[in-house]
């Protein structure tokens, strides 16, 4: 499979992958998670979902670490080809209201990177994963 033709969860099991393996280095990395609002769901599970208080459009991942100068950051991650929904730049620009870094981004190398400076971590890890 090549780099462009990665599914979106092909590049977040990637990101998640490298993030397990830098958690050692820093700690704060642990704290990164997935929210599960995508995917195909029956609709009964879809709407008990909804009543609990799923939202769409939030960002895919999420990290409550202030760093950076931000409260917090949150990653929407897309395939090399993905585009963010209306719903989820909304929730970007609410974020970054807030105080958060919020960003879109395409491939788990650039949520890396995003990641990485956003924690300053200084280059390390910045290989790729194999």
């Amino acid at each position: 499979m090549t780099a462009a033709s990665r599914t979106e969860h092909a590049e977040a099991v990637a990101l998640m992958r490298v993030v397990k393996l830098h958690e050692g280095r820093d700690k704060r990395l642990r704290l990164l998670f997935a929210v599960p609002n995508g995917g195909d769901r029956h609709k009964i599970v879809a709407a008990k979902m909804k009543a609990e208080g799923v939202k769409p459009g939030v960002p895919d991942y999420l990290l409550p670490v202030s760093a950076s100068g931000c409260a917090g950051l949150a990653i929407e991650l897309k395939s090399r080809t993905g585009y963010a929904s209306k719903e989820q730049k909304q929730w970007i620009a609410d974020l970054r209201e807030q105080g958060w870094r919020a960003e879109v981004c395409r491939g788990w190398e650039q949520a890396w990177r995003v990641l990485s400076e956003y924690l300053d971590l200084g280059g390390q890890g910045n290989e790729k994963l194999r």
